[in-house]
């Protein structure tokens, strides 16, 4: 009888990808940088382990949103105080913060839970071109797009 294989800690090197949002669509490029920080796209991974990779994605700038959510795409926090509900276009987002837009948008697609705080750690999102994890040695990483086939 063959066991199932969950993959311990020493088991997992964790590489680091590059991603140019250039261009890219926002929800599209999320899901894809989720499965990298996941580590879905390998053959050892294990819901409860961390076999991801470390992501670094430059050009947040130029990330693009479909239809009118620049507009009507709303993101809202609330301080916990009485009338403390903050709300922000994604448009407003996009000109002041689009560190901020890529982030959420990524976060929002991985677990709620330790698991998921933690792989959010190895997310690094940039306005421009430039970054500061040249020593890692990151590997471009190419977005399947729509007419390239499954993500």
């Amino acid at each position: 009888m063959n066991k199932t294989f969950s993959a311990k800690k020493a088991d997992v090197k964790a590489a680091w990808h590059l991603v140019n949002a250039d261009g890219q669509i926002l929800g599209r490029l999320a899901t894809q940088v989720a499965v990298l920080l996941r580590g879905k796209h390998k053959a050892i991974f294990t819901p409860h382990v961390d076999t991801g990779d470390h992501v670094v994605v430059i050009n947040a700038d130029k990330v693009r949103l479909t239809g009118d959510k620049l507009r009507q795409k709303i993101y809202r926090r609330h301080s916990g105080y009485p009338g403390g509900l903050k709300e922000v276009s994604a448009g407003t987002l996009l000109r002041e913060k689009p560190e901020r837009l890529v982030t959420l948008a990524i976060n929002g697609m991985l677990p709620k839970n330790k698991l998921g705080k933690h792989l959010a750690t190895k997310l690094r999102v940039y306005r421009g071109a430039t970054h500061p994890h040249v020593a890692q040695a990151p590997q471009p990483f190419t977005l399947k797009t729509r007419h390239q086939g499954g993500a």
